[in-house]
């Protein structure tokens, strides 16, 4: 098959399971995310049917660009300021004894820092949708898991781009350059929200549905490429700059209409599959048959539970039952995109090896499988509320 030829089959090939991997996922009630990494490698490295390409990396490049900003779009900082400091500073405890406990557990692993940013992400895509379906989420518990959430995210991307700057380029020129870029980025956003206010009929016609010119997905996507050539400018990770991009529209158009559904329905439908899939692909299966691999991934599986579970007992602190921080702990020690997100960074930086990647895709297709189940067995769905007996009875 010529070289033509096999892009296209290739490209047909990824298509094709764009679209059928979620509806199978639906039906098997697992993430979509799950099958097309398992996908990628079953055409992949097991297979051999479709083998890593350049133009596959560019659209995966874009798709996890993508998937970093719509990651920001649906981080709320407003829900910060909307709850009760009790969730927020238990969060926030929570979260710096699962930092220690990561430390910890990569000094144990033999491996260095970049490791505890590894260990310590976890997955709102998952946490909020399993709140959802138990009704958990505007309790008190569930709003703990939540804010947890938002903070790993935040604050394990923040962790990540700092310390690569630091590593790459030193400590003097990251104690300027970090400052400086949210400088720019604030700066940026707030003349935005400025001009928004002033002059709101400029922007209208980046949400009026059905323009033909789609000038609100342009004015989308070259915003988020603006944030990302400013980070890249400042020797900072471009996905920090797609990810405060999407944090920063969020932020600035809170009345967005159809907008986030059509990015969402643009970037999930085809790009994003494409970069789980290109990581099933790249997935370097020989890397597991080192001496030890095996017994290397499940000891990093062991220890990604615990920094997780461990520090969740504590909610029982807070008069929630043992089974209630059990659960807790269970559905934070889900990873999937981010986790993934940051080992691609970490592999191509030189941080980690083939084998930790690869250990580290499998954490995540494991985790993300079976978080979401143990919570609901150990947190399961409170009763739907009576209509007729009016809201204000439980």
């Amino acid at each position: 098959m010529s070289g033509d030829h096999q892009a296209t089959f290739a490209l047909l090939v990824i298509v094709g399971a764009a679209l059928a991997l979620p509806l199978l996922a639906a039906r098997i009630r697992l993430p979509a995310i799950v099958l097309e990494i398992v996908f990628g490698i079953l055409i992949g490295p097991v297979t051999h049917v479709v083998d890593p390409a350049q133009y596959l990396d560019v659209l995966a490049d874009l798709g996890f660009l993508l998937l970093m900003f719509l990651s920001g779009f649906e981080l709320d900082l407003r829900a910060f300021s909307r709850r009760r400091p009790g969730p927020v500073l238990w969060s926030a405890a929570l979260f710096a004894l699962t930092v220690l406990g990561a430390l910890a557990s990569a000094r144990l692993l033999g491996h260095g820092v970049f490791l505890t940013f590894v260990l310590a992400t976890t997955s709102v895509g998952l946490v909020v949708p399993s709140l959802r379906a138990t009704r958990r989420s505007s309790t008190s518990l569930g709003q703990v898991i939540l804010v947890s959430a938002l903070l790993a995210d935040l604050l394990t991307l923040l962790g990540v781009s700092g310390y690569a700057l630091v590593v790459d380029q030193g400590a003097a020129r990251a104690v300027v350059a970090i400052p400086a870029f949210f400088v720019v980025v604030g700066g940026s956003l707030l003349a935005l929200r400025r001009l928004v206010w002033w002059r709101p009929e400029w922007f209208d016609r980046l949400f009026r549905p059905g323009h033909s010119e789609e000038i609100g997905m342009r004015a989308t996507l070259a915003l988020m490429l603006v944030f990302v050539g400013v980070a890249v400018a400042f020797g900072i990770e471009g996905i920090l700059g797609a990810f405060l991009a999407g944090t920063g529209f969020a932020v600035v158009f809170r009345n967005r209409g159809v907008l986030g559904e059509q990015l969402s329905g643009f970037a999930y439908g085809f790009l994003v599959p494409v970069f789980f899939i290109n990581v099933g692909i790249g997935f370097d299966i020989d890397a597991l048959r080192e001496p030890g691999a095996v017994v290397g991934m499940l000891s990093l599986l062991v220890l990604a539970v615990a920094v997780k579970l461990i520090p969740a007992l504590a909610l029982v602190l807070r008069r929630h039952s043992w089974r209630e921080a059990l659960a807790a702990g269970a559905l934070l020690s889900a990873r999937l995109s981010l986790i993934i997100a940051v080992a691609e960074v970490g592999a191509r930086l030189g941080f980690i090896d083939e084998l930790l990647k690869a250990s580290i895709i499998t954490l995540a297709v494991v985790t993300s499988t079976l978080a979401p189940i143990v919570f609901r067995w150990l947190a399961p769905p409170l009763p739907a509320p009576d209509p007729a007996r009016g809201p204000g009875f439980p």
